[in-house]
């Protein structure tokens, strides 16, 4: 379990300079606005104990090169709850973010809206997420970090809905609180981890690499570019394939570079975002930012040549979609023998989940790059590629379907298979000449 920190000591952590913003005023009567019997000297305490006047601690800072608005939570005083009060200080930083052009990078430590101000404190959510939409809207980058604990309306705003979530390693993070969850729950799943692995989180990071990791993640969201990416150079074979088949062969040699490699050799820097935010994670999907080589923040989606399932095409949208809100251009590598088409990826709507992210990249805000780097297998492959803007490597191919597929459909021996490959016109200089794609990569005259 991370150490438990102050709102104070977090910021220090964090921020190479900071600076609170003034904090608005709310006239209470006594104990409140329900009259709570002793919320005034609840209050009292924790403003003892903690040296603070509400929950929240907000005001700019600087971490790393970029300035931003910060968020940070105080447990200690009555739980990092929310009240109105919370409500003032939140509604005012993301006005001055707003006003500024700045990031938002909240610090959540919350047990969630507090009893003593009974439904005026939830509604406080509803202010928080107003505020979040309109940063949003605005196309300023939103990153949460979530501290012990993150639950109920905290998680559900701040947390939940932040572009990018990194949470400590083993804090408590779910809707639920310890005290209201069914006495037969898993406290494992109400965990940092549990939350990486169901696709609400990004990224556990240890304390001592947060202020680095916040660094990367602000200097990343934080430059707009209307200059589309560059296509990245062939690592593997620089001659064209003979044949269909050859090509095909050539697709699926185990030696042939991935999408690991690409990145690699692409980007300097590299922060991944996680998961669908549905439920779901895709290890064969990589997506995040990067710094690439000519100095310019991408974001990536990249197939790494396993069967892409319905999380990695959610995660690849949303991916697309908050490039669109930042300004920031996408790179895609094409790579898979198709969609997963077992009776999972069924029940996780493959379908839809395809629908989707071509529905991202055909509304895409900011330009798309694509590379098919291995296998293009149908939808699955096309659904990650830019029309218009799509280029092949010589060692790779795209086909409506496989061709073993293929001439199973059109009831072909096995034997047919390889004149089926070339019937179908999948190698890269067919594709050119087809128009299907804009050109070969490092291949002379295109």
């Amino acid at each position: 379990m991370t150490e438990r920190l102050s709102a104070r000591r977090t910021i220090a952590l964090v921020t190479d300079t900071f600076a609170e913003l003034p904090s608005p005023t709310r006239a209470f009567p006594p104990d409140g606005p329900l009259s709570w019997q002793g919320y005034d000297d609840s209050r009292a305490r924790a403003a003892a104990r903690t040296g603070e006047e509400e929950s929240v601690v907000c005001g700019t800072a600087t971490i790393g090169d970029t300035p931003a608005v910060l968020i940070a939570f105080e447990f200690g005083f009555l739980g990092g709850s929310l009240g109105e009060r919370t409500g003032d200080r939140l509604q005012a930083a993301y006005t001055h973010a707003r006003e500024h052009r700045l990031p938002v990078v909240s610090l959540v430590a919350t047990g969630g809206s507090r009893m003593q101000e009974g439904m005026l404190a939830l509604t406080q959510l509803q202010r928080v997420a107003r505020e979040s939409a309109l940063t949003r809207e605005a196309g300023l980058a939103q990153i949460a970090v979530l501290r012990d604990p993150t639950t109920g309306g905290g998680w559900a705003t701040l947390g939940a809905g932040a572009d990018v979530t990194l949470a400590l390693p083993g804090v408590q993070v779910g809707f639920a609180g310890s005290r209201v969850r069914p006495p037969d729950a898993d406290p494992a799943a109400y965990t940092a981890e549990a939350q990486l692995a169901a696709g609400a989180v990004d990224a556990v990071v240890r304390p001592r690499e947060l202020r680095g990791t916040l660094a990367l993640w602000l200097g990343l969201l934080t430059q707009p570019s209307a200059e589309a990416a560059r296509v990245p150079p062939a690592l593997g074979a620089l001659d064209l394939p003979a044949t269909g088949w050859d090509a095909v062969r050539r697709a699926r040699a185990a030696e042939r570079p991935r999408a690991d490699a690409y990145l690699d050799a692409y980007f300097t820097h590299r922060a991944a975002i996680s998961g669908d935010r549905c439920g779901g994670t895709d290890d064969g999907m990589l997506c995040g930012f990067g710094l690439a080589r000519d100095g310019r923040p991408l974001a990536y989606a990249a197939q790494r040549g396993t069967a892409t399932r319905p999380a990695g095409y959610r995660t690849a949208a949303r991916l697309i979609r908050l490039a669109g809100r930042l300004g920031i251009p996408v790179l895609t590598l094409v790579d898979t023998p198709g969609a997963a088409n077992d009776a999972d990826a069924e029940r996780q709507s493959a379908g839809a989940a395809i629908a989707d992210l071509f529905a991202a990249v055909a509304t895409a805000r900011t330009p798309v790059t694509t590379l098919v780097i291995g296998e293009g297998g149908s939808g699955g492959a096309l659904a990650l590629a830019a029309p218009g803007n799509t280029w092949a490597t010589p060692d790779s191919y795209f086909s409506v379907i496989a061709p073993e597929l293929a001439a199973a459909i059109l009831k072909r021996t096995p034997g047919e298979v390889e004149a089926t490959a070339d019937q179908l016109r999948i190698r890269p200089q067919d594709l050119l000449d087809l128009g299907v794609i804009r050109g070969i990569t490092e291949i002379p005259g295109t």
